[in-house]
């Protein structure tokens, strides 16, 4: 009888390792592939977050800007509404501050000069109304920012208010 030779057991062994290595590289794809997809499911609610605190953080600038301009008002403000339009005139010293909300923005125009800026863009819906309270007169900005992807449940509206000095 012959002993067994060591040449017949190597194939054996080499088939082993070789179904093994490619099980671990099919679990590695696996796992690589299921990280990847978590990659960058959260890297578009990163962007996603960033575009909203940009969009927010733009609201509220416009709305402190036009709260200054109430302050600052040296006559009666009021409100003209036309076709789909609104426009709400603050007279301030040696000039007049439009607010106009009109195909989806909010613009900004400081006559006589007549420099026009857009302070908000992608507005759904904007009222600017007074309030009577005794004495003091106040007006309220109301609006909501259209939304820019469709899973966001919650609306960004914002109200700001500003009380008017007595002219």
């Amino acid at each position: 009888m012959k002993p067994p030779s060591p040449i017949s057991r190597a194939p054996a062994l080499a088939g082993i390792l070789l179904i093994e290595c490619l099980v671990y590289l099919g679990v590695f794809a696996i796992l690589m592939g299921l990280g990847m997809a978590a990659f960058y499911v959260c890297s578009n609610h990163v962007h996603a977050t960033i575009s909203a605190t940009d969009t927010i953080a733009s609201a509220l600038r416009a709305g402190e800007r036009w709260r200054a301009d109430v302050r600052a008002a040296t006559g009666t403000i009021h409100v003209e509404t036309r076709s789909g339009s609104e426009t709400l005139r603050i007279p301030a010293a040696n000039k007049s501050i439009d607010y106009r909300f009109g195909s989806g923005e909010v613009s900004r125009r400081v006559l006589p000069s007549g420099i026009s800026q857009v302070v908000l863009g992608k507005v759904n819906w904007s009222r600017m109304t007074m309030q009577r309270r005794g004495a003091i007169t106040a007006w309220r900005w109301e609006l909501q920012l259209k939304q820019r992807r469709n899973q966001t449940h919650l609306p960004l509206v914002f109200t700001f208010e500003a009380v008017q000095p007595a002219p």
